[in-house]
């Protein structure tokens, strides 16, 4: 098993349509989001990574800034999905330490809003709390994150 990761920088991964389709059959639209985003305001992402296993797209995930109102500069992970196939295997591990080490030069804060139980104990397990009265559910520190975990 080999993972490999991959900036975007200009177009969406080979296989992206097919990850599309996974997510919108897991019930989530936020990949049809992501590339809709990617297409209008490209300029709005730090980062995006892709995650390969063997080869193929197995997850992605972006980081931008955290939209809603903070006292500090602070950024959100965005739109991290890894295809039903692939999952349980370090792919959504891989992909947030690559864009935690995006966020370590440059802000002190990430967020993220955990659309479920199972993403609430992802983000909790690499070192995100919970937090209330914001429009995220989870936070860490840059210093506090498991980057390389």
């Amino acid at each position: 098993m080999t993972l490999s990761l991959e900036r975007i920088t200009d177009t969406l991964p080979v296989g992206f349509a097919e990850l599309e389709a996974d997510a919108k059959a897991d019930g989530h639209d936020h990949l049809t989001r992501l590339a809709a985003e990617f297409a209008q305001r490209p300029d709005i992402f730090h980062a995006i990574f892709a995650c390969h296993l063997d080869g193929r797209l197995a997850g992605i995930g972006a980081i931008t800034d955290e939209p809603g109102l903070t006292s500090q500069p602070t950024w959100r992970m965005r739109r991290l999905y890894v295809h039903r196939k692939f999952r349980r295997r370090n792919v959504a591990r891989a992909i947030a330490n690559a864009l935690l080490q995006e966020a370590v030069w440059n802000v002190s804060t990430v967020t993220v809003h955990a659309g479920n139980g199972d993403a609430a104990r992802f983000w909790e397990a690499i070192g995100f709390r919970p937090v209330t009265g914001c429009a995220w559910s989870h936070e860490t520190t840059t210093s506090g994150a498991a980057i390389g975990v």
